[in-house]
């Protein structure tokens, strides 16, 4: 269930777990008894997530435009850094022709 703010006219503001089905309902105030009509009173309360969460969150906020890399480097195939190998087990051979090291030939890859 949801908390939700409400602002009782004699005794000010209070919370109060309420269903969904009964957000839009006044509620009874705990001191006096009166109903007492829905606000909204503040912002979420993200500081008191856990630090994982909070961590966890930090990183999704970040990563939307900066994302980071693993790699180090100018990144995959890259020609200075790679040193002449070959990336891969693709083989070009002099004609074009492609082929798998160690692939087995007669499989047929999805």
């Amino acid at each position: 269930m949801p908390m939700y703010d409400y602002a009782c006219g004699d005794c000010g503001e209070f919370a109060a777990l309420r269903p969904l089905a009964q957000w839009r309902e006044p509620a009874d105030c705990p001191q006096c008894g009166a109903a007492s009509g829905r606000i909204i009173g503040g912002a979420p309360a993200i500081s008191a997530l856990s630090s994982t969460v909070n961590r966890a969150r930090a990183v999704n906020e970040r990563s939307a435009n900066e994302p980071r890399s693993s790699r180090s480097g100018h990144g995959m195939n890259c020609g200075c850094c790679s040193g002449g190998r070959a990336s891969g087990k693709t083989r070009t051979t002099p004609d074009g022709a492609k082929s798998f090291a160690g692939a087995r030939p007669w499989m047929i890859s999805h």
